[in-house]
């Protein structure tokens, strides 16, 4: 079950797009409607830079799940990169040593919730409901904040992390 087709999202706040983003724009086109049951991010290998061998790069996009299973792209604008050191050898293709799937999802999740100190929210839920809206689902902020949240590496992540 993948993500569906779509640009981008904007930015909210003291939130940028990271520079290997999928795109930042805000024109998603709207879906069939459904029901909201969970919420999620979806994390995936951006290809190698040339000449920065020393550095892998990640992708990360929020969804919501509907009901028959369909996943509802809401943003595709953030990321992350993971440097290597004396723990990995670039060359290999390998994670660095200590790489594991928790220690992605915990990147992943960093880079999903709020950076501001004076935010007192744990999620932007206000903005992905909005966001939700936009895409012609109907949801609000206090429906989201009831749902089972999930973060997905893709096979090219786990294939990534195998390797190590």
């Amino acid at each position: 079950m993948g993500l569906d087709s779509g640009e981008g999202s904007g930015v909210e706040g003291g939130w940028r797009a990271h520079p290997d983003a999928v795109d930042d724009r805000t024109d998603l086109p709207p879906v069939e409607p459904g029901r909201v049951v969970g919420l999620g991010a979806i994390c995936d290998l951006r290809p190698q830079r040339p000449g920065e061998t020393d550095s892998q790069s990640f992708s990360v996009s929020e969804f919501v799940t509907l009901e028959d299973g369909r996943r509802v792209t809401l943003h595709q604008d953030r990321g992350f990169t993971i440097g290597w050191n004396s723990t990995g050898d670039p060359r290999t293709g390998a994670a660095p040593a200590g790489e594991t799937r928790d220690s992605i999802t915990q990147n992943v999740l960093n880079v999903v919730l709020p950076d501001d100190e004076d935010d007192t929210e744990d999620h932007p839920w206000s903005w992905l409901a909005d966001l939700a809206r936009a895409r012609g689902l109907n949801v609000t902020e206090q429906d989201l904040r009831g749902l089972p949240y999930e973060v997905v590496l893709t096979d090219k992540v786990t294939q990534w992390l195998a390797i190590a």
